[in-house]
């Protein structure tokens, strides 16, 4: 039976097994986070083992990890619009996973940075496939709270990485070194990447026996020919406007996102406060208030929709960029930790928000033949801002401005530049993408 014959008799998979393949691409989003912030808690760890600076540890953080998450988006966006994504994204958790297992090898920095690279060349494999079957599983109008559940993963990942960072680094304080059969000795912080990295290669198997969903037509914005990624990118450059409308304020969420890889240096140079209890405050803050914000974001979008508000996704990215950037600027100058960790709670309701919102807001605007493609140039877009600018920014900042020990004034400086002429702009970008809209309902 073809593709046509299953659209025309079922459009779409059934509920539960849908539902069953976005709880697996969650985990597989969870478990990418995982992967990412567990670097972030090990800074001085790894800095002590191999002598690297702030600046260095500022480059593995975003740069290295960016250079093929952003570069390879776009080619595997383009080959989720046309061949079996499910495959796509189990051979990328399995890459990325193997990556960060070999992450606990490194000697010296340039083996961190070729294997960091590695990991974001898994990792470029899952949201344009994954978010593609999710709209392809759900009608338009119920797409809000699966895409709020996957972006789900974006809180529940850092949060298992704090705190299974936290009981590394608690247990690793009566050790020195770890003793593995076959391996040897081995530091703590290196066992933690082995760790993290392990269960990932049991769900890529999990997730290749996933059936692939139907791809599914849209009336309202056209399904022509699946178009060239040279064609596509023309096609997002006239839609600049309605693109920038989200994609500038889930600019900002990332290098706010990315740049809080460094909070637990902030905490142990501003007050003193071990990594570990910062790892273990955060990670339990993150599963509190992450996931409900994370799924709140969906189900709003999805009320303000059937309430006929056509811009809903766009209104919660707004609400979000409202709530982030304000208390990323104040929380790293708050006189104690506790103060801090109040307004880092309700900086990640805004990143919450925003991050599932963005995504919304994207998928109501784009054609259904170019979807896969469409979520690789927004992953681009947000990746290389985020990643190059935050954590980099922080470390260039801390070496060569405001020291090491003034982390948290570089923390403070970096959203306030880039994130205060975004909130002024805001009003001028809803106005674009409301005309993309009326644009779609004209045709």
């Amino acid at each position: 039976m073809n593709n046509e014959s299953i659209n025309s008799q079922n459009p779409y998979a059934k509920k539960s097994y849908a539902w069953y393949m976005v709880l697996l691409m969650t985990m597989a989003y969870m478990f990418s986070f995982i992967d990412r912030y567990i670097l972030g808690l090990l800074i001085d760890p790894i800095k002590a083992d191999l002598g690297l600076s702030d600046t260095q540890m500022g480059l593995l953080l975003g740069p290295a990890f960016a250079i093929f998450y952003a570069t390879m988006g776009l080619p595997l966006g383009y080959l989720a619009d046309r061949v079996k994504r499910v495959s796509i994204v189990s051979i990328g958790i399995f890459i990325w996973s193997l990556a960060t297992v070999a992450s606990g090898f490194a000697q010296k920095f340039s083996h961190l940075f070729l294997a960091r690279m590695t990991v974001g060349i898994g990792e470029a494999t899952l949201s344009p496939c994954a978010l593609s079957m999710i709209t392809d599983s759900f009608p338009e109008k119920n797409r809000g709270r699966p895409i709020g559940f996957y972006t789900m993963g974006m809180s529940l990942g850092p949060a298992i990485a704090y705190l299974s960072g936290a009981a590394v680094l608690i247990w690793s304080q009566s050790i020195d070194s770890i003793q593995i059969p076959l391996i040897g000795d081995i530091a703590p912080w290196q066992l933690a990447f082995i760790i993290v990295g392990l269960p990932g290669m049991l769900l890529a198997i999990i997730v290749y026996f996933l059936k692939e969903p139907p791809r599914q037509e849209d009336p309202n914005l056209g399904n022509e020919e699946k178009p060239t990624i040279v064609e596509a990118l023309k096609y997002f450059y006239s839609k600049a406007g309605a693109m920038g409308s989200f994609i500038l304020p889930a600019c900002v969420m990332t290098v706010i996102a990315y740049s809080q890889a460094w909070l637990a240096p902030m905490f142990e140079r501003t007050w003193g406060m071990a990594p570990s209890q910062y790892a273990l405050i955060n990670g339990l803050l993150l599963l509190c208030i992450g996931p409900l914000s994370n799924n709140t974001a969906g189900w709003l979008a999805d009320y303000l929709r059937k309430k006929g508000y056509e811009d809903g996704g766009l209104r919660v990215v707004i609400l979000g960029a409202i709530i982030l950037v304000p208390t990323a600027i104040i929380a790293p100058l708050m006189p104690n930790p506790t103060v801090c960790f109040v307004l880092l709670g309700i900086n990640l309701i805004g990143i919450a928000l925003t991050s599932s919102s963005a995504l919304i807001a994207l998928l109501r605007i784009v054609p259904s033949n170019i979807k896969g493609v469409s979520v690789a140039f927004y992953l681009m877009c947000i990746s290389i801002t985020g990643l190059l600018l935050g954590p980099t920014a922080i470390g260039i900042l801390n070496d060569y401005v405001f020291g090491v020990e003034g982390v948290r004034y570089s923390m403070a400086l970096v959203p306030f530049i880039l994130g205060v002429p975004v909130l002024l702009m805001i009003p001028f970008m809803r106005k674009l993408y409301l005309k993309e809209l009326k644009e779609i309902k004209l045709k």
